[in-house]
């Protein structure tokens, strides 16, 4: 027997089939964010639910209610199956030789994704302002951008620049063993690349602009470079950067291609406002 399926607080920027799957119906509540409703069977209204527990987008709560509720069997068939698909995501790197530290193995941009964003870079200059095990510089370098590349940690720069050897893009990445609030400031390029660490812990409900202190510290001085980019986590509270672009990247392996993986924030020209209410 059916039931309805009913999620709140769905920004307006996320694609909601993605997200949902088919059959859901869209309607916008408040400025700039959607309630989804659908009458579902059972087992695919308990995945819906398993997915989206504890999740949250642009800084609200996604918010699931299924009615008539949902008996325990189905519940738990769902939350395993979504365990499972945990453990098949998208992958970090591919070839053979690659390597990773426990951070990099916790927050490297998967390789797809870091591909589409040197991608969409279109071959210009790009700054990597923390770039830890190398995804995204060589994600850049690999769609024929020239990157800069920064981090205060020697070691993992030495990993990301054996990372690169291993996909053949050496040549067109320069390594800086620096404090990249400091470099910035005295750097050119056409983009301006910051993925600040974000912790293993950090809030999947909300995160704000001031748990991200590295990204904090660095937005002042944005302002000098004609675009920034900035990956902040799915949960990150827009509302903090008013004037920056949101868009959701969602996975490309077969257990996350519903799930939002990170966000990723455009600054405009006009250089971020912060907002700390």
């Amino acid at each position: 027997m059916p039931v309805h399926v009913d999620v709140a607080n769905i920004p307006e920027w996320v694609d909601a089939e993605r997200l949902l799957g088919s059959g859901f119906e869209l309607q916008t509540t408040n400025p700039g964010w959607r309630r989804a409703h659908a009458l579902l069977e059972r087992p695919r209204a308990a995945d819906v639910q398993a997915r989206l527990r504890g999740v949250g987008i642009g800084g609200r709560a996604l918010d699931v209610v299924v009615s008539p509720r949902l008996n325990r069997k189905v519940v738990r068939a769902a939350r395993t199956e979504e365990a499972r698909r945990r453990r098949h995501g998208s992958v970090g790197f591919s070839r053979s030789g690659a390597q990773l530290d426990k951070e990099g193995q916790m927050s490297l941009t998967p390789e797809a994704l870091a591909l589409q964003l040197g991608e969409r870079a279109d071959a210009c200059t790009v700054i990597d302002a923390c770039c830890g095990a190398g995804g995204n510089a060589i994600g850049f370098a690999r769609a024929r951008c020239e990157v800069t590349a920064l981090d205060v940690n020697q070691s993992r720069l030495d990993m990301a620049a054996h990372n690169a050897k291993v996909y053949g893009v050496a040549k067109r990445i320069r390594w800086q063993c620096v404090d990249s609030t400091d470099a910035i400031a005295r750097l050119h390029a056409d983009l301006l690349f910051i993925d600040p660490p974000w912790g293993e812990d950090y809030d999947r409900m909300r995160v704000r602009l001031a748990d991200l202190p590295f990204l904090e510290q660095l937005l002042g001085k944005a302002e000098r470079f004609p675009r920034t980019w900035i990956k902040v986590p799915p949960s990150f509270d827009v509302n903090d950067l008013p004037r920056a672009r949101p868009e959701a990247f969602f996975g490309t392996g077969k257990g996350d291609r519903q799930r939002v993986k990170f966000l990723l924030l455009e600054l405009t020209s006009a250089g971020p406002k912060t907002s700390h209410s």
